[in-house]
């Protein structure tokens, strides 16, 4: 089974991190990829994303498209990343991703068309 786990966080956490903030950030996302495979998960992408500021929209509405600067919608926090996994089931999923810093973690399984 494949599933998207998308990471959402305030973006002002990262406007003021420190160097040790970072550090931590970065060995638990490298503790979470390392540690895939126990959990019988196989990461198979993931980025991480500018700031929402960086982000472009496209509305449709028939044959009219309108196109702005800036996210969907306002929100307290912001997509920030993502990782692409196949794994098991839901619960390996979720057991894994308590390995990755503070976000909240949203977890969806890829439809299979």
């Amino acid at each position: 089974m494949r599933f998207l786990v998308l990471l959402y966080q305030d973006e002002h956490v990262w406007a003021g991190a420190d160097e040790a903030l970072i550090a931590q950030y970065y060995r638990e996302h490298e503790a979470y990829s390392a540690r895939a495979a126990e959990y019988g998960v196989t990461i198979e992408g993931g980025e991480a994303l500018r700031s929402v500021h960086s982000a472009t929209t496209l509305r449709r509405a028939g044959e009219d498209a309108t196109v702005t600067d800036g996210p969907f919608a306002e929100t307290a926090e912001q997509l920030g990343g993502y990782y692409l996994v196949d794994a098991p089931s839901l619960d390996a999923v979720l057991a894994h991703v308590r390995l990755l810093p503070e976000y909240t973690i949203e977890v969806r399984e890829i439809a299979q068309l």
